[in-house]
């Protein structure tokens, strides 16, 4: 055996000894589970510049050079604080700390474990953003995820950020549902691309459910709809701009959205409950399909 097919036996062996239908939550962060733009939340503030001007230099620069919006304002992050502070792990966790987040966010995910043990599903929650993922860890709820995908700095031996290490536009961002799907969740697992049948899948799309508030979202709301997922659009409970999410819904981009009120009893809540429910129903459905395939199988080898 190759040190590679010992890797995929192993990986194969932790995916077989999973005792539970696995149900994943998939979101994006900004305006999703914050009402702003984290980096709009104090770091900005603290180059001394006007949020809007920074984010118009930001879109400048990126058209004006052919590059990625992500990597403009994460030049600008560092060339701004140049002279002024160091950027390091620890400062973007501690600006992370005072992001704020929309009501009920903090309880949320607890509340959707416990959901999920009632119908014999075992939740996970993942973040799929184009923010900073030092600064989502900073947060009070960092800890809840089993993957935080975002963008990511380098950092000298001095701990200080230099160089972007990982960039996570709305293009690239559906790889993440197939290495969450597929159970190879490191981004530097090549699993991902490795063959599996649906039924060897770790979560099916089925099994996923995307909450995201605007277009750059569209790719993994497209990609988790196409595939029988659940994708729910969400906008910001105050303003009550629904703009974004009839066009999504136009467009056939996401099944269902309401307001980003994460409380107890919210009409998201309720929503989402239908949807376990439905996602429970359909593993028993699968689990009996397969019972009478191998049932099948059986019969048809000894005769």
């Amino acid at each position: 055996m190759t040190a590679n097919d010992s890797a995929l036996h192993s990986l194969n062996k932790k995916r077989n000894d999973e005792s539970s239908d696995i149900l994943a939550f998939c979101y994006d962060f900004d305006k999703t589970l914050s009402p702003e733009d984290m980096q709009a939340q104090g770091y900005i503030q603290k180059l001394q510049e006007n949020v809007q001007e920074f984010w118009k230099r930001c879109n400048e620069m990126a058209r004006g050079h052919g590059m990625d919006p992500n990597l403009a304002y994460m030049y600008l992050m560092l060339k701004g604080a140049e002279n002024n502070f160091y950027v390091k792990k620890e400062t973007l966790k501690r600006f992370g700390s005072k992001v704020k987040l929309y009501d009920g966010v903090d309880t949320w995910f607890d509340r959707m474990e416990k959901l999920g043990s009632e119908y014999q599903l075992k939740v996970e929650h993942y973040i799929i953003s184009s923010g900073i993922k030092d600064m989502i860890e900073g947060t009070k709820i960092g800890k809840k995820f089993k993957m935080i995908y975002a963008n990511t700095f380098l950092y000298n031996e001095g701990g200080s950020a230099v160089w972007p290490a990982q960039i996570i536009n709305f293009t690239n961002k559906t790889q993440f549902l197939f290495r969450i799907e597929k159970g190879a969740i490191d981004v530097n697992d090549d699993h991902v691309n490795t063959y599996y049948k649906q039924s060897e899948m770790r979560v099916p799309f089925s099994n996923m459910i995307y909450i995201g508030d605007s277009a750059t979202d569209i790719p993994c709301m497209k990609l988790v709809n196409s595939f029988g997922g659940h994708a729910i659009g969400v906008f910001d409970p105050v303003k009550r701009d629904k703009s974004q999410v009839y066009r999504l819904m136009r467009d056939h981009r996401i099944g269902y959205f309401a307001p980003a009120d994460y409380q107890e009893g919210s009409e998201l809540e309720t929503l989402v409950k239908k949807i376990v429910r439905y996602v429970a129903a359909g593993c028993d459905l699968r689990h009996e399909s397969e019972r009478y395939l191998k049932e099948s199988e059986d019969y048809l080898r000894q005769n």
